[in-house]
């Protein structure tokens, strides 16, 4: 708990929890809400060279989204215990690699203000990998 006085490793603590907070949301939601999510992706990229590999897309996006989460959980903990930052980097890392490939998915189904907001929390992604090098 020491450690959070810093207002660095303070900083690197809330990154990490925020984004273990967004991403472990958005994966379970697609966990608990598949058929759905399928449905609706399926749709949305059915003009796209991709719409025969949705399932795939949402699996591998799912399984991303759950690990960047459950990474940065671990990661907060760490920071808390004993300042150690490996596991939120990987999880800050991870997330980055998933916002762009969603970031991808939007541009290519042509969902510009889809992909739009998804700028902040790629910056967010971007801010904590850095944050985590001091």
């Amino acid at each position: 708990m020491q450690n959070l006085l810093n207002p660095i490793h303070f900083s690197q603590f809330l990154s990490a929890l925020f984004l273990a907070i967004l991403f472990s949301q958005s994966g379970l939601d697609k966990v608990f809400n598949f058929g759905d999510n399928l449905g609706w992706l399926t749709g949305h990229f059915s003009k796209t060279p991709f719409r025969g590999q949705v399932k795939v897309m949402l699996i591998t996006i799912t399984i991303t989204e759950v690990a960047a989460g459950v990474l940065a959980l671990l990661g907060a903990g760490q920071i808390v215990l004993n300042g150690e930052k490996t596991f939120a980097m990987y999880g800050a890392q991870l997330a980055a690699l998933n916002i762009a490939m969603l970031f991808f998915g939007q541009r290519i189904a042509k969902d510009y203000p889809g992909a739009t907001s998804l700028v902040p929390y790629f910056i967010v992604c971007i801010g904590e990998i850095l944050l985590l090098t001091l």
